[in-house]
């Protein structure tokens, strides 16, 4: 088997200079339009500068795809205005935000021209840009993200631009290289589509993971694409029959409403396959009802129940399934009630209901409440404005330059909320599986610091309790107690997390301070700067989580850096790994078994190089496969999917690393996989099975192992197979058996 590179086939672009400015006039008069009921005095003139100077200053430039690249400002401009809801000063800002970074308008320049506000939004916006889109190593990449969080608590109109533009990117990323796609699409699901997530902008961040799934696993994607097609019509019916007594109902009640079934997103129902561990015709919920209502503010949260009370007169609920986001909204300020009812035919529906306000801040999140401010009740805004203040809080510690700061605050932003009360009544948000401890850092550091331990509804709890929503929390401390590291075993928070980390790193420091003058002297020796890529290969290569990691176990001689030789050094740069020409028999032999001395292996790049290479054990890859490559310090090449569970974070954090791979064919090479399988415990079923893998496939199969219980049978098959589709053939042989009920591929094989 070998791996070789394809760039991505794109139609070509044919159209000549007039077609082009009507379409760029078009785009224009759409964005005027759609701003058209909020445009005042000189707002008109100032759009149209904006323009002028955008349309002058990418005058040359052509994206990917052959289109002038005045085409993405304009189209930037209309998601702001229309899919998120902000004003013309942000469309203008989106119009102008690639001119001081691509051409040679300066800040200055955006300053005299339009005001001060306007050119600190386009500052944010280039700054963002620059750290983003470079190929940053790990320590610098997870500056860059706190660096994106830094400028959303300042001020978050910034990220909710940037957000449109990596939606239009997004929408637009065919024309891009295979490799381009991946490492995109992995950003966008790593911090993007949190980040919209946490913002409350819910449509935009379904697409965002919707594309990227379109690109890092197409087949899944368009295999659950085609069969929301293939039932649509179904869906409708069953949805205008579900309805038809509820819509009677609601008119003859006198409300003002409407009601929809709406399909959820794809990456939404995936997860509810890898969840639920079934295939798609078995999931049941592949759509919800929204009900929304016209109510006066004061009459809402009663109108919303009374459509509750009328869908559960039709249809039974499901009572551990009842969302109550109106009498306590989401951190993000969304608001609905959600329900779960016993359909006809005995299918289980999900029902939404909320009013129009709750709707518009459900679709354009954060922009949405701006617009609502002054009527709004005041706990709205104090959500809105502790997320603020949360945010601001955790990025003022300087310790948060570390990639396991990303993870803790990614946890915070798409986990699930809980609300807990102090003894005096105060309701605070945390993420679900929050401790006492995190209650503790939650309402003060010095608390969290100085906690022993906490009651819970009066009772007498550990640190590590995980709370539920409702406790009443009591904390308990002692001026004698410090934190341990065995805490972090168990906080969640990403506030708690870096304010114990910042304290043990304390002593820490102070003794790392020998350890990299240890290792700056021993570099100099060998020629060669300490910079922070240098160090970034380093901090790899001894498999150290941080710098200071690094330099505190030089320090303490847990490593050695006789070890640095053998990294190879060119001038003042580390390679990532040797580059090395071996043969089949040097790769991984517990995963791949040979039928042909000396067969070559891997191809990548744009050269035919022999390589050591592995196959990661997180994701078992097989000829057939999407894969890409990922260089490690020490182990070559390690070949991972591109639906592995580490794979955004791989390719949003690491791109320099990344190596375009792709299979080519060679029958010489046997791979290691296997298949979970389900079914009836029926006499023979065993002999039926290794008929099919040694007498039908001629497969040479390395185990099988069964266990049966209540007339169930489930077992695991590891066999040898050439490449996916040999693995397909076998999957859907073994499917036609009678009593068989479920076929998976095994996803970890341990070594």
């Amino acid at each position: 088997m070998a791996i070789q590179t394809t760039e991505p086939v794109v139609a070509e672009y044919n159209k000549n200079d007039e077609e082009e400015k009507k379409i760029i006039l078009r785009e224009y008069r759409a964005l005027l339009k759609s701003l058209k009921e909020s445009l005042k005095k000189g707002d008109k003139a100032l759009l149209r500068h904006a323009f002028e100077i955008a349309v002058e200053a990418h005058r040359d430039m052509r994206r990917k795809s052959g289109e002038p690249y005045i085409l993405h400002p304009l189209a930037v401009a209309r998601i702001v205005v229309e899919e998120i809801g902000l004003g013309v000063n942000s469309a203008i800002c989106a119009l102008l935000h690639d001119t001081v970074e691509d051409t040679e308008i300066t800040l200055e320049d955006i300053g005299r021209e339009f005001n001060p506000y306007i050119a600190k939004i386009i500052d944010g916006l280039t700054k963002i840009s620059n750290v983003v889109d470079i190929k940053a190593d790990t320590t610098i990449q997870a500056e860059n993200f706190r660096k994106i969080l830094l400028t959303l608590a300042d001020d978050p109109r910034v990220i909710l631009i940037k957000l449109a533009d990596r939606l239009h990117n997004m929408r637009t990323l065919e024309s891009m290289s295979r490799d381009k796609q991946l490492k995109i699409s992995s950003e966008t699901t790593y911090i993007y589509s949190p980040l919209a997530h946490r913002l409350g902008l819910y449509e935009i961040k379904s697409e965002m993971e919707d594309l990227a799934l379109k690109y890092t696993q197409p087949d899944v994607y368009q295999e659950i694409a085609q069969g929301l097609k293939e039932t649509k019509r179904e869906r409708s019916r069953y949805i205008n029959e579900f309805i038809k007594p509820i819509k009677e109902e609601l008119a003859g009640n006198g409300f003002d409403f409407e009601i929809y079934g709406r399909p959820k997103a794809i990456h939404s129902i995936l997860n509810k396959m890898k969840k639920k561990q079934v295939t798609f015709e078995e999931v049941y919920d592949l759509f919800a009802i929204r009900v929304i209502l016209k109510s006066p503010l004061d009459k809402e949260k009663e109108d919303c129940w009374k459509v509750y009370s009328i869908v559960t007169n039709f249809y039974h609920p499901s009572t551990e399934r009842l969302r109550d986001w109106i009498s306590v909204p989401k951190g993000n300020g969304y608001e609905a009630l959600h329900t779960t009812v016993m359909g006809p035919g005995g299918k289980w529906v999900e029902v939404q209901i909320r009013t129009d306000r709750m709707n518009e801040i459900a679709e354009k999140g954060l922009a949405a409440h701006w617009k609502y401010k002054e009527g709004a009740p005041s706990a709205q805004e104090s959500k809105l404005d502790s997320f603020l203040k949360h945010l601001r809080d955790i990025l003022n510690n300087p310790d948060t330059d570390t990639i396991d700061f990303i993870q803790d605050f990614k946890l915070d932003l798409f986990t699930e909320e809980i609300y807990i009360y102090t003894p005096k009544g105060d309701m605070r948000v945390l993420p679900k599986g929050a401790t006492a401890l995190d209650f503790a850092f939650d309402i003060h550091t010095q608390l969290g610091m100085r906690c022993i331990g906490a009651k819970v509804n009066h009772k007498l709890v550990p640190l590590s309790y995980h709370l539920n929503s409702g406790d009443q929390v009591e904390v308990i401390t002692s001026s004698k107690q410090n934190p341990s590291e065995d805490w972090l075993s168990f906080l969640i928070t990403a506030k708690a997390k870096s304010r114990v980390k910042n304290y043990l790193k304390d002593d820490k420091r102070k003794i790392a301070e020998d350890g990299k003058e240890v290792l700056k002297k021993k570099l100099e020796q060998m020629n060669v700067t300490m910079s922070q890529h240098n160090l970034s290969e380093l901090v790899h290569f001894y498999k150290k989580t941080s710098t200071l990691d690094l330099f505190y176990a030089i320090a303490v001689g847990s490593v050695d850096l006789k070890d640095v030789n053998d990294l190879s050094i060119y001038g003042d740069k580390f390679l990532h790994t040797k580059e090395v020409k071996l043969d089949i028999k040097n790769a991984d032999e517990s995963n791949i078994k040979t039928r042909g001395k000396g067969a070559e292996v891997i191809i990548f790049g744009e050269r035919s190089d022999k390589v050591l290479y592995k196959l990661a054990q997180c994701c078992q890859p097989i000829p057939g496969d999407d894969v890409f490559g990922f260089v490690t310090s020490g182990e070559g090449l390690k070949v991972h999917r591109t639906d592995c569970p580490n794979a955004a974070q791989l390719l949003a954090n690491y791109g320099h690393r990344i190596v375009k791979t792709k299979w080519a064919k060679n029958k010489e090479i046997s791979f290691l996989t296997g298949v979970r399988i389900i079914g009836l415990d029926d006499v023979g079923v065993i002999q039926k099975i290794t008929n099919v893998i040694s007498g039908e496939l001629k497969l040479n199969m390395r185990s099988l192992s069964i266990d049966s219980k209540d007339g169930i049978f489930e077992g695991n098959i590891m066999v040898y197979v050439h490449d996916r589709e040999e693995l397909n053939n076998f999957c859907n042989k073994l499917g036609a058996l009678e009593g068989i009920s479920k076929i998976e591929r095994i996803e970890h094989i341990e070594p």
